[in-house]
């Protein structure tokens, strides 16, 4: 099994890797793609108990519109009806979705009812807004901000989680959300929101970082507050996929990663994290 998840795991950074250093933007935006068709797919099948294939249409459906939306802003001259969408989605969508990660998931995961399916409709409608949400923040990002601006953030996840999990390991000893995840603490939670924060001050000091462009907008303090929050963010997501997993009473989203599960198991944290990233350092766009 650990070998099995080791070998994924290369391959995934060895793609990501190829992507971002790609001479066109189109290998990253494909992966992006079929990375957030894979995760809508894997959310519809969790939150709704619904028989068939509507999971996959959604998913190929969006997906469909994202490359379509993608093949607009790539061109020199994008059509007007694009541009229009990427204003509603920034002005409308980014905020709205962030603020339903802040309270509405954020109430779901502190509440910890994982015994049975709730509100399957609205649940699932909220997937294919956070996916859609999720997609653009990570393309925009992208884009306008490059590969390692893009690194950098995703950066502060990985050393949230990493840091939570030895710290939770070494000193864990009050449980955070007993009902949604057993295995998680408050000394683990601690732990990797402040190696969040010791991140991207430090990474702030490397010019196009992810740190350096918020301290290039907001004061010192504000960003340390920032990362605070993202990281908290970050747990939020991981916490809100369990609960939707132990909702539908399965172990992992999907068995698309061999060795780690769905995709939508190695992404949630990103979920809240990268739409309000976006808003905080680049909402002008």
């Amino acid at each position: 099994m650990l070998k099995q998840r080791l070998i994924t795991a290369v391959i995934l950074l060895a793609v990501l890797l190829a992507t971002l250093l790609a001479p066109s933007a189109w290998p990253l935006i494909a992966l992006l793609t079929v990375m957030s068709a894979c995760a809508l797919w894997e959310w519809l099948r969790l939150t709704t108990s619904v028989n068939g294939n509507l999971p996959i249409v959604w998913a190929v459906l969006v997906g469909a519109g994202l490359t379509l939306l993608a093949y607009q802003w790539l061109q020199v001259d994008p059509s007007g009806w694009s541009l229009d969408i990427k204003n509603v989605l920034m002005r409308w969508l980014l905020p709205l979705v962030s603020l339903v990660w802040l309270f509405f998931a954020t109430a779901l995961v502190v509440q910890g009812q994982s015994q049975q399916r709730k509100a399957p409709y609205l649940l699932s409608a909220f997937g294919i807004l956070a996916v859609i949400a999720l997609w653009v923040s990570l393309v925009l990002i992208y884009l306008h901000h490059g590969a390692w601006f893009l690194v950098s953030l995703m950066a502060l996840i990985w050393f949230a989680d990493t840091a939570a999990y030895f710290t939770g390991k070494a000193f864990g000893k009050h449980k955070l959300a007993p009902r949604v995840s057993p295995g998680k603490t408050w000394e683990g939670a601690a732990g990797g929101v402040l190696a969040a924060v010791i991140w991207v001050a430090v990474s702030s000091l490397w010019s196009g970082s992810f740190g350096d462009v918020l301290m290039q907008q907001w004061s010192w303090w504000l960003v340390m507050l920032i990362s605070a929050l993202l990281a908290t963010l970050s747990i939020v997501g991981d916490l809100f996929e369990s609960l939707l997993k132990r909702r539908a009473q399965v172990k992992d989203s999907s068995n698309l990663l061999p060795g780690h599960g769905g995709v939508y198991d190695r992404i949630d944290a990103l979920f809240p994290v990268a739409p309000i990233a976006l808003l905080l350092t680049g909402a002008t766009f």
